[in-house]
């Protein structure tokens, strides 16, 4: 039988519903009986205790929030009865051990991947072209359509062969026609195209930004190689992308081929020589094979979007099972979204092995949260409307949620945002929560696949890097099996164990690491980029 409630950790105060409750409902929790006030649906979470105005909230082991009315037992939690708040954080104050996982069954095993000379492994083999400035996005376009129409042989949708049939009926043709299958030219390599809006105007300082995150593209290891335009006379010199790719890789090897416009003439001068020369650059990285790596290569980004009140009790521990035990396999993984991090600082800075990378993390913070006040805002704008509706009525909820993502594992690395990650275990990066922006980030930081989880579903998936998406009920993966590759919603029932999940979870990604199977963002052909400007973004 289904359990009702769920309290998450001892010290909590409040429960989450895991099933729709009713108002009179007589619950019996923890030994003792509980009257539910009103209608609570589930994810949702309800008083465990009678509380006052100015009481604090306690869930996750942390605080998330504060009464602003008095909520009886039993009582809903609500916008109209919490505000936002969290705990403020200025130091370590002690160092968090850490039982290392037993990862026998995991040390021996393997995912066939794509090495590099610079020691690094791919879980794809991608030749990306991407312009410095937005002024050649049109120009990448052009690339587009001619590589993947000559070299990919995609085949036609559904909905292209749907209109197919509709037209043909109305003009007397025939009836749908199969699609092509016309096999691939190179079958070991894919074509990817970034396009963007930055490269000019706003500030140096974006471009310099920019540059960093394009280079982390080039140097991750799922690239074998780039093609790159310029117009010229842009703020994003090509010299500064060339800096930026030399401070993250000095004696990278990997063919980068470069076009200036300006310097060049027409266009046609310019993309007849890309066409030549990208061919033969895409026809030597075909001929890279995967092989065996040791799990020990795998980067993993560690994110959520479109999150609900189950997100932080099924899919984002079962990521933090995985995380310990990928880290303990001498993986790395990355914990990002800094917004919703707010609450949890203190465990977080608790697990830093230096200092100063405690030191960092909160200055990152604390910097991330005056720009958002200077603009007029707070952290406590973070959830959506979405978030809220399910259960997610505060920032500090959201985040203690969140923060499961990452485990209990030591602290190795703060990085700011565009900076390379080349050490091994669990780091933290500064970026936003925005899904796409954070993923973004991850994937130029290094990360060779990303793991999403969601409650309400999103689409999001990238050029380069494999996003596994994850949902946290199963009514969702029912509902949206188009755009989810995992299912956690048998914890939410009680038929699995979060450490199960983790284990199924683990099965996956090596496949999916090791190219025999797709993930659904891949077979919709998702490539989301945004990169982040540095302004106020949640």
């Amino acid at each position: 039988m289904q359990k009702k409630l769920i309290k998450v950790n001892p010290t909590d105060n409040v429960a989450v519903a895991l099933v729709n409750l009713s108002a009179g409902e007589v619950l019996s929790f923890e030994n003792e009986t509980i009257t539910v006030e009103s209608d609570v649906k589930m994810k949702h979470k309800i008083a465990l205790q009678p509380l006052e105005a100015g009481d604090r909230i306690i869930m996750y082991g942390v605080l998330v929030g504060k009464a602003s009315a008095r909520i009886a037992k039993g009582g809903l939690l609500s916008t109209a009865n919490v505000k936002h708040e969290s705990d403020k954080v200025t130091g370590k104050t002690e160092s968090i051990g850490w039982t290392v996982p037993n990862i026998e069954k995991w040390k021996d095993r393997t995912f066939m991947g794509y090495h590099r000379e610079d020691g690094q492994v791919g879980t794809e083999n991608v030749w990306l072209f991407f312009p410095l400035v937005f002024c050649e996005n049109r120009n990448i376009e052009i690339l587009k359509d001619i590589f993947e129409k000559e070299l990919m042989k995609p085949k036609e949708n559904d909905y292209q062969l749907l209109l197919r049939s509709l037209v043909k009926s109305e003009t007397g043709g025939a009836g749908n026609e199969a699609a092509s299958n016309e096999v691939n030219l190179f079958n070991n390599i894919e074509v990817k195209f970034i396009t963007h809006q930055g490269g000019c105007g706003g500030i140096r300082q974006d471009s310099h930004s920019l540059a960093k995150l394009l280079a982390g593209y080039v140097n991750n290891p799922n690239v074998a190689g780039a093609t790159v335009l310029s117009l010229g006379c842009q703020n994003l010199q090509i010299q500064i992308f060339k800096d930026a790719l030399d401070a993250i890789n000095p004696n990278s090897k990997k063919p980068v081929l470069i076009y200036d416009q300006q310097s060049i003439g027409t266009i046609e001068a310019m993309l007849s020589s890309v066409v030549k020369d990208t061919f033969d650059a895409i026809k030597e990285a075909n001929k890279i094979q995967r092989t065996p790596a040791p799990l020990s290569k795998l980067k993993i980004g560690l994110e959520c979007g479109g999150s609900d009140g189950f997100s932080g009790i099924s899919a984002n521990p079962t990521l933090g099972v995985l995380s310990d035990n990928l880290v303990a396999l001498g993986g790395t993984t990355i914990l990002s979204e800094f917004p919703e991090l707010c609450g949890v600082e203190q465990e977080l800075v608790n697990r830093c092995i230096d200092d100063k990378d405690g030191k960092r993390f909160l200055e990152l913070m604390q910097w991330y949260e005056k720009t958002v006040v200077d603009a007029g805002s707070g952290f406590d704008m973070n959830p959506s409307p979405g978030n809220i509706k399910d259960g997610l009525i505060t920032d500090a909820m959201k985040s203690a949620g969140a923060a499961k993502k990452g485990g209990t594992s030591p602290i190795v690395g703060v990085y700011d945002y565009g900076e390379y990650i080349n050490e091994s275990g669990f780091t933290l990066l500064c970026t936003p929560g925005n899904d796409v922006e954070c993923t973004t980030a991850m994937v130029g930081s290094g990360a060779n696949m990303v793991l999403f989880t969601t409650g309400l579903g999103t689409p999001t998936g990238n050029p380069i890097a494999p996003v596994v998406k994850i949902s946290s009920n199963t009514e969702l993966a029912q509902k949206m099996s188009d755009i989810i590759d995992i299912d956690t919603g048998g914890i939410i029932k009680g038929e699995k164990t979060i450490e199960e999940m983790a284990d199924e979870m683990l099965d996956f990604i090596i496949d999916v690491a090791s190219g025999t199977i797709k993930t659904k963002a891949a077979i919709l052909n998702q490539n989301d980029f945004i990169p982040w400007k540095r302004g106020v973004s949640l």
